[in-house]
């Protein structure tokens, strides 16, 4: 699968099988992830992969992942880098695409991340001096989601100006 053919395939993925996802897929999407652009090439992250089922089950009562998930990877990042946020999100973009092209589904965990950080921090043995920027669910897809409607091209882009299209 190319690149574009990925973008266009990829989902929120929800649902999985539980099936366990080989450590070689895993790195490959990881190695994606790290050669995401960072801001003056800080490269201010690290990554976490959860991979025990029991870990994985026993947390998702958090609501924050899904107890079917292949794997779970922690996005952690340095706050001391100006544009860690932003290095961060290509990161997981990467993980996303790589996990697609590799036949698996993924969900960025955004939302649901945040107010439980410090927990996870503790959880996961992360350093106080970093933050958890997101989490990401990986799995066998057990259904793969239908697309979203989303907005056609001429209702986003804008040519030189922006100008509200007719």
């Amino acid at each position: 699968m190319n690149t574009l053919e990925a973008i266009q395939k990829r989902r929120s993925v929800r649902d999985y099988t539980g099936d366990p996802i080989p450590r070689g897929d895993l790195e490959k999407m990881l190695d994606a992830a790290r050669m995401a652009p960072s801001g003056y090439n800080q490269q201010p992250w690290h990554f976490i992969v959860i991979t025990n089922r029991q870990f994985i089950q026993h947390h998702s009562k958090s609501g924050v992942w899904r107890e079917d998930s292949g794997a779970i990877i922690a996005v952690v990042m340095d706050p001391t880098s100006e544009f860690w946020v932003e290095d961060g999100s290509a990161a997981i973009e990467n993980i996303l695409l790589a996990a697609t092209a590799l036949g698996y589904g993924s969900c960025w965990l955004q939302g649901s991340t945040k107010p439980h950080e410090e927990t996870f921090k503790q959880l996961l043995n992360i350093p106080g001096h970093l933050n958890l920027l997101s989490l990401v669910s990986i799995g066998v897809p057990a259904n793969w989601p239908q697309a979203k409607n989303k907005k056609p091209l001429e209702a986003v882009v804008h040519w030189e100006t922006f100008e509200e299209n007719d």
